[in-house]
C-alpha cells in the first residue's frame, strides 16, 4: 500500500471554459464514485485543499501578455470579441471561449497540480493523483486551446524542476496529443515528453507526428506514437509496453508525471480509439510498476480527459486503486448507481469493470491495429537516439 495525496477542492468545479454544460456533472459523478467506493477513506489516501496558483507561479510557463489578456477577458468576456483575442486562442463558437472568472478557476486547477508536484518532490507522498479538471495539456505558453486556459501539467513539471528535480518524464496517454506540454519543453533536455494518441487529418490538435523530436539541447527528448483512428488494445498496449516503458527506462527520470486521459476508451464520444477497460487497467498497473522501478515510486498522475459520464468515475477509481495499491471492489455502490441514473436518465453500468464489446467495424479495427503496430515499430527505431 502506498501513500497517495489528492489535491482537490469543490471549487475546482468552477473550471469550464466551454459551452459543455455537462462537464461539471461528469466530474461530480466521478468524484462521488471515489467517495462512495470507499477509496477516499483508505488509509493510503489523503485529500488536501490546494492553494490557488499565484500569477508568479503561472508566469513560469505562460507569457505575461497572455496572462494579462486572460485576466481581462475573465473580468469581462465581452473584451474577448476583440480581434487580438483570436491570437490568444479565444474564438467565439469554438472549443475554448472566454468565461467570467476563468483566470481564477484555471489558477485553482494549476494550484492543485503544483501541490501534487510538491507532495511528490517533498516525499510527503510517493504519489499524487489529480482528478479532472486537471489535465489541461493543450494550453500553450501564449494561447488557449482545447478547453485549456493554463497548462497545469507543464506547471507541475516546472515546479518539480524548480524544486531541484533534474530529470522529469512526462507521459501523455490521452487520446489527444499532449501538444502544449511538448512545445513548452521542446528544447529542454531535463524533460522527456512521450505521447500516445490518435492521429489523423482533421483530428484535434493535428500535431504529434513521429518526426517531432525536440530541438537544440532538447533534440531526442520528444517522442510521439501517433495511432490511427480505430486502433485498439493491440497497438495501444504495444505503444505503452514497447515504446513508453523502454523510453522512460533509458531516460532514467527522478519523477514520472503521467496524463491518464480516458478518452482512448472505445465508448468515449470524443475520439475513435478502441481501447478496452481491461487494457487500461493493465496500463495503470504498468505505469505504477514503471515508477517503482525507475524513480522510487515518485509519480504524479493527472486524470485528464474523459467524456462518457457512466465511465469516467470507474476509470478514476481504477487509477486511484493502482496508485494506492488497493484492490478496487467490482460492485458499484447502489446509492451511486441510483444517483447516476437520476442525473443522467440512463442506466449506469452494474459493476466497476462492466465492459461492452467495441462497436466499431472489426475489419476497420484490424487494419487500424496493423497500421498502429507499424507505427510502434517505427517509434521503437527512434529509441536509440534518445538523449541521455
Amino acid at each position: 500500500m502506498s501513500d497517495v495525496v489528492i489535491p482537490w477542492s469543490p471549487r475546482l468545479q468552477a473550471y469550464n471554459p466551454s459551452t459543455d454544460t455537462e462537464r461539471p456533472l461528469r466530474r461530480g459523478l466521478a468524484w462521488d464514485l471515489l467517495d462512495a467506493s470507499g477509496l477516499l477513506a483508505s488509509a493510503a489516501v489523503s485529500v488536501v485543499d490546494p492553494p490557488r496558483a499565484t500569477d508568479e507561479e503561472i508566469g513560469r510557463v505562460h507569457s505575461a501578455e497572455y496572462m494579462d489578456a486572460v485576466r481581462r477577458y475573465s473580468a469581462d468576456p465581452i473584451y474577448a470579441t476583440e480581434v487580438k483575442a483570436l491570437g490568444f486562442g479565444f474564438v467565439p463558437g469554438m472549443d475554448t471561449v472566454a468565461t467570467t472568472g476563468m483566470h481564477e478557476a484555471a489558477a485553482d486547477v494549476c494550484g492543485a497540480a503544483i501541490a501534487g508536484a510538491q507532495a511528490v518532490a517533498a516525499a510527503r507522498a510517493t504519489r499524487a493523483f489529480c482528478p479532472a479538471p486537471a489535465g489541461l495539456h493543450h494550453a500553450h505558453a501564449a494561447r488557449a486551446s482545447g478547453f485549456c486556459i493554463y497548462n497545469d501539467c507543464a506547471l507541475a513539471v516546472r515546479e518539480l524542476l524548480d524544486l531541484g528535480v533534474e530529470r522529469v518524464a512526462y507521459v501523455d496517454l490521452d487520446a489527444h496529443h499532449g501538444d502544449g506540454v511538448q512545445w513548452i519543453f521542446y528544447n529542454d533536455p531535463r524533460v522527456l515528453t512521450v505521447s500516445v494518441h490518435e492521429f489523423a487529418y482533421g483530428f484535434f490538435p493535428g500535431t504529434g507526428a513521429l518526426d517531432e523530436r525536440g530541438v537544440d539541447a532538447g533534440l531526442g527528448t520528444t517522442l510521439n506514437i501517433p495511432l490511427p483512428p480505430f486502433a485498439g488494445d493491440a497497438s495501444f498496449l504495444a505503444a505503452v509496453d514497447q515504446v513508453v516503458v523502454p523510453a522512460v527506462h533509458a531516460y532514467r527520470p527522478q519523477v514520472l508525471v503521467v496524463h491518464l486521459g480516458v478518452d482512448v476508451h472505445h465508448a468515449d464520444p470524443m475520439a475513435h480509439l478502441q481501447v478496452t477497460l481491461p487494457a487500461l487497467e493493465h496500463t495503470y498497473a504498468t505505469i505504477v510498476a514503471l515508477a517503482d522501478e525507475i524513480c522510487e515510486g515518485r509519480l504524479l498522475a493527472i486524470a485528464g480527459g474523459g467524456y462518457n459520464p457512466t465511465s469516467l468515475g470507474r476509470f478514476w477509481a481504477l487509477q486511484l486503486g493502482a496508485l494506492a495499491g488497493v484492490e478496487v471492489a467490482n460492485e458499484l455502490p447502489a446509492a451511486w448507481r441510483s444517483a447516476a441514473q437520476s442525473a443522467l436518465d440512463v442506466e449506469p453500468p452494474r459493476t466497476m469493470r462492466d465492459e461492452a464489446e467495441p462497436q466499431a467495424d472489426a475489419a476497420n479495427c484490424e487494419r487500424a491495429d496493423q497500421h498502429g503496430l507499424a507505427t510502434v515499430a517505427d517509434a521503437r527505431k527512434l529509441l536509440g537516439h534518445e538523449a541521455t
